[in-house]
């Protein structure tokens, strides 16, 4: 298909010979199975989008590109807005989860300082300990007063598990995730659920709880046994295809891999597969963050914490606070030496991943709290927030840690992300075009996520699956679109009513400069 479709636009650019080329080339290619309308088995290969927004996270739907490139766009790193510096936290505080509930967003966190730091040896602080924080715009966060779990003599913080809570499975309150289940099926007493690492038998357990904050032990049995759990290990409803998925920490070769399983029973689930990532590289994944995106769940995005060591290198002695890591260093040689990072990666099926190799979070240049074994790890879910430019569409503010067991608390960073902007085709003022696979669409008009600069465009074309202009919504009937909107609408001779199409197979030809287009859906 795609040698046909670079004929025809040559045959087009050469003039009238050309033109007389082309209606015999097309006459052929009508003749020919391959220009038959699409009968049961080319109907497989057209993709029913509907009405939903497709990101371009991941390839799935381009044919061809020219001129134009897919690109990963880091989220920019704003203001610390959460210190874990109250007397049970501690430099140790990590696996964070973030949990819609209500007006009000949670996070869950584990406290204490990292047994391998200096604070610890000053001052002891387990970090078998979970804590809970609340925030109802995203930008601040407090500490509610739980009084449930004493800590030198006082219950006035914000713990709710502690060790002996867990006993009977030796859980690890250190290592755990908390999910809002959106199962419509799931108990009103079970909304809220905990995956915990156990040790008896190993494994991993589920909590669960009506508020979020009185958690208890479900069953003694494990639901997955097979894996190495060190780690946040997670689970979610899958409201797409409606299954519970778990995500959970494991080890192949010596290398840290994720692995996965689905099933309809939160209790139970089958042997877990390691997640594939085909055509990247090879990367130690710590964490994996794997999450229905809220604006598009059919797509699964991760952001795992990327594992590196180097070892003891010129390099590493030139980096931040050599002091402490040389600290580190003394107990184990890669506490000093390992940094972490974070990645993007996205999925259609929960086991396949578009894995990217380049850095979603860089650790970045400041001389304090950063290079360290444990810093950029994203906390597990996001919050929409507003924008700080008046006027602007909101933000989408992802969270992540920084001095992560260097001094006395750890920082909470706040990043932001255009909404759908994790990845985009961009395309230089010299233009360029990207075709899509034959799809349907539901709705009557195109709206697209883009941005331009002031000279830039983006044009849209409809194509048969031959790749056969449509007459009245090619590309050259298309109008010029420019600006910066999250859902503008795409218009063919100043009309936008594509109602026609709807349900047809059709193709989608972009033409950007200068620009980037992030999202498309078809809306009524």
């Amino acid at each position: 298909m795609g040698n046909l479709l670079k004929r025809r636009r040559w045959l087009q650019s050469m003039g009238a010979l050309g033109g007389t080329l082309l209606t015999r080339a097309l006459a052929a290619e009508d003749a020919s199975p391959q220009a038959s309308d699409p009968g049961p088995q080319d109907d497989k290969a057209i993709l029913d989008i509907g009405s939903r927004r497709e990101l371009f996270v991941d390839d799935w739907l381009i044919d061809e590109t020219s001129g134009c490139r897919r690109q990963l766009n880091r989220p920019e790193r704003r203001e610390i807005v959460f210190r874990t510096d109250a007397a049970w936290e501690g430099n140790g505080c990590a696996y964070q989860s973030i949990v819609p509930d209500g007006e009000r967003w949670l996070m869950y966190y584990r406290g204490g300082h990292h047994p391998a730091s200096p604070a610890f040896q000053k001052d002891a602080r387990s970090w078998e300990t979970l804590c809970v924080a609340e925030s109802k715009d995203g930008l601040h966060w407090t500490r509610p007063i739980v009084d449930k779990i004493d800590f030198r003599g006082s219950k006035k913080n914000n713990l709710i598990v502690d060790e002996a809570m867990v006993a009977d499975i030796a859980g690890s309150p250190a290592h755990t995730s908390v999910f809002r289940d959106e199962n419509p099926d799931c108990p009103s007493g079970e909304r809220f659920k905990m995956v915990m690492y156990g040790r008896r038998p190993k494994g991993l357990y589920l909590l669960v709880s009506k508020d979020g904050i009185d958690f208890r032990l479900k069953h003694r049995t494990p639901f997955t046994t097979r894996g190495a759990f060190d780690s946040q290990n997670l689970m979610f409803w899958d409201p797409v295809q409606s299954v519970y998925r778990e995500y959970h920490r494991s080890f192949s070769n010596d290398l840290r891999v994720i692995m996965t399983a689905t099933s309809p029973d939160p209790f139970e689930f089958p042997e877990p597969k390691s997640l594939q990532y085909p055509g990247a590289s090879q990367h130690a994944l710590y964490t994996n963050q794997v999450q229905p995106y809220y604006r598009a769940p059919h797509l699964l995005l991760g952001f795992p914490m990327r594992y590196v060591d180097r070892g003891w290198t010129p390099s590493t002695e030139q980096l931040p606070n050599l002091e402490a890591r040389r600290y580190r260093a003394s107990q184990s040689l890669r506490y000093g030496t390992a940094v972490t990072d974070a990645l993007l990666m996205c999925s259609r099926d929960g086991e396949r991943f578009e894995l990217w190799d380049e850095a979603f979070i860089r650790p970045g240049p400041s001389d304090k709290d950063t290079w360290v074994y444990g810093d950029n790890f994203i906390f597990w879910g996001m919050v929409e927030t507003p924008s700080a430019l008046a006027s602007a569409p909101p933000e989408i503010s992802l969270y992540a840690t920084e001095g992560y067991w260097e001094g006395d608390a750890t920082s909470v960073r706040r990043y932001v992300s255009r909404l759908d902007g994790f990845a985009s085709l961009t395309a230089p003022y010299e233009g360029g075009e990207v075709l899509t696979k034959p799809l349907r669409f539901s709705g009557r008009t195109l709206k697209l996520n883009f941005a331009t600069s002031a000279a830039g465009s983006v044009q849209v074309g409809l194509e048969h699956p031959n790749g056969e202009p449509l007459p009245g919504h090619d590309l050259d009937a298309c109008d010029p679109a420019f600006g910066d909107h999250t859902d503008g609408a795409v218009s063919w001779n100043q009309t936008n009513d594509l109602s026609a199409l709807a349900g047809q197979p059709v193709r989608l030809r972009f033409r950007l400069s200068d620009a980037d287009l992030f999202a498309f859906r078809f809306a009524e």
